[in-house]
């Protein structure tokens, strides 16, 4: 009941946020402040801490995988198929608190690049929402978004398109 409850909360919360950032201009500053077009994020991350510098400035992590959280065609709801691999990093992250995270999300070719961007974006707050729920610290993890930019897989195949519909974790120290 509480995880239906959460994942209505972040459906929410990203379905404002896509309303507020679709419309405008992609920003080149790559801060969560340039992409979503707030002068606080405090006011859409529901976990009123500022994020704050780029995490991407420190050490990455490469010897710690996780499994990429895959979202159905034009979504950006955390399904519970996908859960586990989310509670997975909630675990480590709880485990290791020097560490911080860059919640990257990834969309499939179809769209236009203004709007892959902006579901990259929610799918990103979707997981990040998700983490801050599971009891993580909202200032160690931050957002990113790269819209079809990245694909893991350049076909042009439903498999493809299952493949770069994705949430992407770096770790950093």
């Amino acid at each position: 009941m509480i995880f239906s409850r959460t994942l209505k909360c972040v459906a929410l919360l990203t379905a404002c946020v896509v309303i507020v950032s679709g419309c405008r201009t992609p920003s080149t500053d790559l801060t969560d402040e340039g992409l979503l077009g707030f002068d606080d994020i405090d006011a859409v991350d529901g976990g009123g801490i500022p994020l704050g510098a780029r995490f991407e400035d420190g050490i990455p992590i490469t010897d710690v995988h996780f499994e990429n959280v895959l979202f159905g065609y034009d979504s950006f709801v955390v399904e519970s198929s996908q859960a586990a691999k989310v509670e997975a990093v909630a675990d480590y992250m709880r485990r290791s608190p020097e560490v911080r995270l860059v919640v990257e999300g990834h969309c499939d070719e179809r769209g236009s690049r203004d709007y892959n961007m902006s579901l990259g974006e929610s799918r990103a707050l979707a997981v990040r929402a998700y983490l801050v729920g599971l009891g993580v610290d909202g200032g160690r993890v931050q957002t990113r978004s790269f819209g079809e930019e990245q694909p893991q897989d350049s076909g042009h195949t439903p498999e493809a398109y299952r493949l770069n519909r994705r949430g992407v974790f770096a770790l950093f120290r």
